[in-house]
């Protein structure tokens, strides 16, 4: 599993190692790992965008593989026209290049033991909101590939599965307010003036969101029976508020959905 030491990652591989699975976990520092060990996860140090890391993990892995979690993730906010395009880069990279990065690494495992390959998707993957048009993206593209990789994996016998939550209480929401500081920050004076009502917006929604904020416990959950189910679905959506939304954004007209969307987000009417 990467992205282990922290959230829905470590709530999953705590969970699987409970449940009797040999759990590997991803993690970027020693501190990680050992907390991991303790909860009888075996830690590996893996950085998705390391190359060297990403080609040394076959080695690290026993010889019978069942599956892989990819759920690494980061979250680069801020509106699209004043995104350094270095972020966007870095965006993608982890939550894009570096899942398909570690998958092709494994899938010889994989291919051999007929096992399964997870990925940490979002509602974010199938609606998009404003100022979180890069973390959009990179679960559009996230969707995409698995969706490809599901038809073309299908001769091996290997299940390719995307699970949906919607805000979960993890460091990324919880650390929200100051990540839209970060965000702020990184913006010219000149966009910090004309994105000021946007920004405003995306800080008071915050605290909705976190409220809403569902348990990594039932995400974790729905992760271990995409991995045990003898025919899994190709999508999980985790929590009914996100399985109402996302039904509901498939049959909306697109600026009936795009008005209830800048009005959520606090996107003005006007400049």
């Amino acid at each position: 599993m990467t992205g282990a030491a922290r959230g829905i990652g470590r709530a999953t591989a705590s969970r699987l190692a409970a449940s009797g699975w040999d759990v590997l976990g991803g993690v970027r520092s020693d501190a990680d790992g050992e907390a991991l060990r303790a909860a009888g996860v075996t830690p590996v140090a893996l950085d998705v965008t390391d190359a060297a890391q990403v080609a040394a993990l076959p080695a690290a892995l026993p010889e019978r593989l069942d599956a892989v979690v990819n759920n690494a993730g980061i979250v680069v906010n801020g509106p699209i026209e004043a995104l350094p395009l270095d972020e966007l880069r870095r965006q993608l990279e982890v939550n894009v290049v570096g899942q398909v990065a570690v998958t092709q690494a494994v899938l010889p495992k994989l291919r051999a033991s007929r096992g399964r390959v997870v990925f940490v998707s979002s509602l974010s993957g199938r609606v998009s909101t404003p100022m979180t048009g890069a973390y959009n993206a990179s679960k559009f593209a996230l969707e995409g590939l698995a969706d490809a990789l599901r038809m073309e994996l299908r001769p091996w016998g290997i299940g390719v599965v995307l699970i949906e939550p919607a805000q979960t209480d993890t460091d990324l929401w919880r650390k929200a307010d100051d990540a839209m500081d970060e965000s702020v920050a990184a913006l010219s004076p000149e966009h910090r003036e004309l994105y000021a009502k946007h920004i405003d917006g995306a800080r008071k929604m915050i605290p909705r969101a976190q409220k809403l904020a569902s348990s990594v416990d039932g995400v974790a959950a729905v992760i271990e029976r995409a991995l045990t189910a003898k025919r899994p679905k190709a999508r999980y959506v985790v929590g009914a508020g996100p399985k109402v939304q996302g039904a509901m954004a498939k049959v909306t007209p697109t600026p009936v959905l795009d008005a209830a969307l800048r009005a959520a987000t606090g996107v003005p009417r006007r400049p």
